[in-house]
């Protein structure tokens, strides 16, 4: 059985929570973000650190207390240093340019595809093949990586398409004559 739960989250210096009754509410340099809790988890502050404890003692209420830990760990890195994902397009002709809220893509469709990325999420293109997603909220910025990735996801053959800087695309022998 994982015990998450039992660690307390540090709080960094210039992060704000507030605690509500069902709420939790953290404000740093890069925003701020706010999570509703389930009924069987509870948080506790004391000094500059959390505590995420399950009400009952149930097996769920217990999972439930682990799942909250990292979620608001995750809103408490989001909110001081940010996530960010990397995408790299690879294809003859294939290019990317980021302009303000939304994303070019040409990807070897016979249009160009504009992407225009949600509330606290955004882009930034070093080069044309690149792409780099920053924000506070880990499950956004992952969620729009995934949707520009999926008009073009890489191929097994010749490894065209849209991939994370970090992916391995396992490439596969051609048809033999």
């Amino acid at each position: 059985m994982s015990r998450i739960a039992n660690n307390p989250i540090e709080i960094p210096s210039g992060v704000e929570t507030t605690l509500a009754d069902d709420k939790v509410m953290v404000k740093g340099s890069k925003g701020s973000l706010e999570l509703i809790l389930h009924s069987s988890v509870g948080v506790t502050q004391d000094g500059s650190t959390l505590q995420v404890a399950a009400k009952e003692t149930t097996r769920q209420s217990g999972a439930l207390a682990g799942t909250f830990r990292s979620l608001i760990s995750n809103m408490v890195v989001g909110v001081s240093v940010g996530f960010e994902k990397k995408l790299e397009l690879r294809g003859v002709g294939y290019r990317a340019k980021a302009e303000g809220k939304k994303v070019n893509l040409t990807v070897g469709y016979s249009h160009p595809i504009d992407y225009v990325l949600p509330e606290g999420v955004t882009a930034a293109t070093p080069t044309q093949t690149e792409i780099v997603l920053t924000g506070a909220d880990k499950q956004r910025v992952g969620q729009v990586a995934a949707e520009i990735r999926d008009f073009r996801p890489p191929e097994p053959y010749k490894g065209k398409g849209i991939r994370y800087v970090d992916e391995h695309v396992f490439r596969k022998e051609a048809k033999k004559k």
